[in-house]
């Protein structure tokens, strides 16, 4: 089962003159605020953690990104080769970066930028490091390439594995009914392995989480806005086990600014919003890897899997309501909040 099925959940940001050059990036970062991540990294800043990015690789050169890389993989574009057949850059085996195919570099600074180095933006984990695999090539893969890329993560030092992908609405059907489960059954060993999966809802405005966050083994993260609602795309957090959350993910109707800043490829940064290395955008996509960060605050502080995600649960707030740890359609468990995250009993 292929590439149209399994893609990116990322929009196309709806630009205005926001976003100024010159700006210290870290201004616009509202998503940071609304994890409340500054607040818990006087407690965890996710060190000697690994958060494995499963997406369209990264680029290994980016000065954010490549002093906290450990070595990653390639599964997607390889041709007659064995997989792996590469190290995870996001230009692949045929040394082109495809447009589509900064995705994963964006995934990777949101979730571990390196902060405080005078450039750019900061990570959710700032302190964790990052493991680039690349199962999408040109923005998809099969569910075969991301199974494959997930068990290579779980195998090779994973604390915590980031899925910002998704296949189309009702292709839940196909692993219900084990017509294509490679990906599932991946998911499932990770979890064995005592490895944190989190992943996109899905940018459908569907009532289902996507898979693959809709397996059992997946913490499924719809999108919020800058003003925490839940983001108009974003597909609601329902799934059979109720393992969601709510992260931002950006509006796509505010311009750059109500979006997600954060790395590129070097260059790559849109002639709307972006300032060269950096760009903005919205989507499932990005909600999933502040969450992914959050996870890897509460591993560094030698929480299990199961332990990381009680956590993740118990402490998500929903707005409006002002309850915390309690189901809603639209926001899963609620907003994660990484201050009282990491302050949760041992």
């Amino acid at each position: 089962m292929t590439a149209a099925l399994v893609g990116l959940s990322v929009l196309a940001t709806q630009s205005t003159a926001t976003a100024q050059a010159g700006d210290p990036l870290s201004e616009k970062q509202w998503g940071l605020a609304q994890l409340r991540a500054p607040e818990a990294w006087a407690t965890s800043t996710g060190a000697g953690q690994v958060i494995a990015v499963v997406d369209t690789g990264v680029d290994l050169g980016h000065p954010e990104l490549a002093p906290k890389l450990v070595p990653g993989a390639t599964f997607a574009g390889c041709g007659e080769q064995p997989a792996p057949c590469g190290n995870g850059d996001w230009r692949g085996v045929d040394g082109v970066g495809q447009p589509t195919d900064v995705h994963g570099t964006h995934v990777a600074g949101i979730a571990a930028a390196a902060a405080g180095n005078g450039i750019g933006i900061a990570g959710v984990a700032p302190d964790a490091r990052i493991m680039p695999v690349k199962a999408l090539e040109d923005g998809s893969g099969t569910f075969a390439e991301i199974g494959a890329g997930i068990r290579w993560a779980a195998d090779n030092g994973a604390d915590v594995i980031n899925l910002s992908l998704g296949a189309l609405p009702g292709s839940q059907v196909l692993t219900l009914l084990g017509l294509t489960t490679e990906t599932k059954d991946a998911i499932a060993y990770a979890r064995e392995k005592g490895v944190v999966v989190v992943a996109s809802a899905g940018n459908e405005t569907a009532p289902l989480c996507d898979t693959p966050s809709w397996e059992p083994g997946a913490l499924c993260v719809a999108a919020t806005d800058p003003a925490e609602l839940h983001s108009v795309y974003s597909n609601l957090g329902i799934k059979l086990d109720t393992k969601a959350v709510a992260a931002p993910g950006g509006s796509s109707l505010q311009g750059c600014d109500g979006d997600v800043w954060a790395t590129v490829p070097r260059g790559a940064g849109s002639p709307e919003c972006g300032q060269g290395d950096y760009d903005s955008l919205a989507g499932t996509s990005m909600a999933a890897p502040h969450v992914a960060g959050v996870a890897a605050l509460l591993g560094a502080q030698g929480r299990d899997a199961d332990g990381i995600e009680q956590a993740l649960l118990r402490t998500a707030r929903t707005p409006l309501l002002g309850t915390r740890g309690l189901f809603t359609p639209l926001y899963g468990y609620g907003i994660v909040d990484a201050a009282a995250a990491v302050q949760q009993p041992l």
